[in-house]
This record gives structure tokens, C-alpha cells and sequence, in this order.
């Protein structure tokens, strides 16, 4: 399987599993509480491991560096993803949801729609490398004899 694949395949894991989260929170009624936000996390740590390993286990890359490389653009590019899911939303959807953003702990006041993008563009890739280095950290000990079938 090719790098550019996994990557997306990834990318698109970490997307789909962001979105249906969201949008079961807010089925729920639990949309308005910001602390449920920060397990996204938990989505962009699947995505992120799961194209290491699938670079490892089906390309028998073990190179630190080309595999940190697979974690941060993974990761970035679900970053930019969900970037565009959240324009449709606010534009097309819900754009009361930017009220809702307000209200939360997290944001403050005045928010417009390039702020928020930019908030969340630069907090997904500082939490892109971070996670693509924390991981690298687990997998930089295996090698490929340890997937031997």
C-alpha cells in the first residue's frame, strides 16, 4: 500500500470518527458542554497510530523519520478536513454554533469564523507533531521481524 494512502486512509478515519462524535453529541443534546470536545483527541491518536502501524506492517518502513512523517501529515491533513466539515457546518447547517463556542470556557467573546479556523488550525498541528512524536515514541523499538507472519 502506498504512503499517499495511508495517509488518507487515515486522514479520513480521524474525520469520520470527529464528525460522527460531534454530531452524536449534539443528537444528544450535549453539544453545549466543551469539556466532551478534548476526546477528539482520542480520534486523532487512532488515526495517527494506525497509519504508523499500517506503514510498518505493509510497507516494512521502520525508519523513524518517514514514519513521523505518516503521523504529522495524517494528521494534518484530517486537521484541514475537518476545517472545510466545519465551514459547511457553520455556513450551510448551524450557524448558531458559533454562539454556542462562545459560551464555552474555551473560546471568550467576539469569535468570527477565520478566528476560529485559525484557533484550530494552529492548535491541530501543534497536536499533530505532538501526537506523531508520542507515538513514534512506542514504535520506534519494532521492527519488521516482530510482524514476521
Amino acid at each position: 500500500m502506498g504512503t499517499n494512502q495511508i495517509i488518507i486512509k487515515n486522514a479520513l478515519k480521524i474525520v469520520l470518527g470527529i464528525v460522527i462524535y460531534f454530531f452524536a453529541m449534539k443528537l444528544f443534546g450535549l453539544d453545549t458542554i466543551s469539556e466532551l470536545r478534548f476526546l477528539n483527541f482520542l480520534f486523532v491518536v487512532w488515526g495517527i497510530n494506525s497509519a504508523i502501524k499500517n506503514n510498518i506492517q505493509k510497507n516494512k518502513d521502520t525508519f523513524y523519520i518517514s514514519n513521523l512523517f505518516i503521523g504529522v501529515s495524517t494528521s494534518v491533513i484530517a486537521v484541514g478536513m475537518i476545517i472545510i466539515g466545519l465551514i459547511t457546518y457553520v455556513s450551510l447547517i448551524d450557524p448558531g454554533f458559533i454562539n454556542v463556542l462562545e459560551k464555552s470556557f474555551l473560546w471568550g467573546s467576539n469569535l468570527t469564523l477565520p478566528l476560529i479556523i485559525f484557533a484550530i488550525a494552529i492548535e491541530g498541528i501543534a497536536s499533530s507533531v505532538i501526537c506523531s512524536f508520542i507515538l513514534m515514541q512506542y514504535w520506534k523499538n519494532y521492527k519488521i521481524e516482530d510482524y514476521a507472519v
